[in-house]
């Protein structure tokens, strides 16, 4: 069985970025060779010159509401919920700290409340008084910018609702930004089609997963939380036939990548157009779909770094994974420490390919 502790490395605090950089394309952009272990650094609107019309970006349009919620209980206690997904009408998945019992009721301004329904250590739902429309209104009202607790910023609620969503974003249901898509702009995005980049959208609404620490039971199944993604037929059909042409599918995103292996995953011919996906990718996981990686520059020990050194090392045989620091994943890591790169959401970003 893997071991996190194979994903570990150390990193200054002050690398932890607690905004974007201004503009957002001219973040640095840490360039990986999979197979040469070559690293060069380049900044990120440099992807102009970098791709062209055999390559195809593929991005997730989901979008960030504010799930973040501060109430009170009638014990007179203050208790944050954020928001995951809604399993109902007026119910929804959550989290909470501290942790509510079950009935309890939480009252917020405007005359929003909740009430707890389920309350279990790895789950929580919480019933509005509102439901639909109108208890979506109440929460963007009431709501605040579900912004990771690494990132300390003073920004106001308007700036960071704008800092933390993608100029793309169109499908509302995330509770995290799809991070590796803060780095482009509409100016960019306009240069890339220019230069015959082929732009591609998918869905997959962040959940609960991006959140949890991994546990003895993801290690043992092999699964994540279940996240909910959408791939219409015709950007199906256009994804698999820049395939056969042997085009190169750029993932911008882990959330990107997970959509791909599965809609994609050996024997689904149509490709799955919309689930639920629990994918765990993690060495020695061979990518079915993705020839390249977008994406940041990810917590020690979490499941999304775990994706990337699967990449990293992935078609590489025979596969033995060294883990931090002399993988080349781990190598990458160092460089980018060494070099004062900006990590985590709001951070610097990689482009991995071969």
């Amino acid at each position: 069985m893997i071991d996190p502790r194979d994903f570990s490395y150390l990193l200054p605090p002050s690398l932890i970025a607690n905004h974007p950089s201004v503009p957002k394309d001219h973040s640095r952009l840490l360039e990986l060779n999979r197979h040469s272990r070559s690293i060069d650094h380049r900044r990120f609107d440099h992807l102009t010159k970098l791709l062209g019309n055999n390559d195809v970006l593929v991005f997730n349009q989901s979008k960030v509401f504010p799930a973040r919620l501060i109430g009170q209980k009638t014990t007179g206690g203050v208790v944050e919920i954020l928001l995951i997904s809604p399993i109902g009408r007026s119910a929804w998945l959550a989290i909470a700290s501290p942790r509510p019992s079950i009935n309890s009721v939480i009252t917020y301004n405007h005359g929003l409340s909740c009430r707890v329904i389920e309350s279990a250590p790895d789950r929580l739902v919480v019933d509005f008084n509102l439901a639909d429309t109108k208890l979506m209104q109440k929460i963007y009202r009431l709501g605040s910018t579900p912004v990771p607790p690494y990132i300390h910023t003073q920004a106001t609620e308007s700036l960071l609702r704008r800092q933390y969503q993608t100029v793309y974003a169109k499908t509302l249901g995330s509770c995290a930004a799809p991070t590796a898509g803060l780095h482009f702009t509409r100016r960019l995005l306009k240069k890339l089609a220019a230069a015959g980049v082929q732009l591609e959208f998918i869905t997959l609404h962040v959940g609960l997963g991006t959140f949890q620490k991994l546990r003895p039971a993801n290690l043992l199944s092999g699964k994540l939380h279940s996240e909910a993604y959408f791939l219409d037929r015709s950007t199906a059909s256009r994804l698999l036939q820049a395939k056969r042409l042997g085009k190169r599918i750029i993932a911008v995103g882990t959330t990107v990548a997970r959509t791909l292996e599965t809609a994609f995953a050996s024997g689904n011919d149509p490709p799955k157009s919309c689930g639920d996906t629990d994918l765990f990718i993690r060495p020695p996981y061979q990518f079915v779909f993705v020839d390249s990686l977008i994406t940041n520059f990810h917590l020690p020990q979490s499941s999304l770094l775990m994706l990337v050194s699967a990449f990293v090392s992935y078609p590489n045989t025979p596969y033995r994974f060294k883990g931090f620091p002399s993988s080349s994943v781990g190598l990458a890591y160092s460089k980018a420490v060494a070099d004062e790169y900006r990590f985590f959401s709001f951070g610097d970003a990689m482009w991995i390919h071969s």
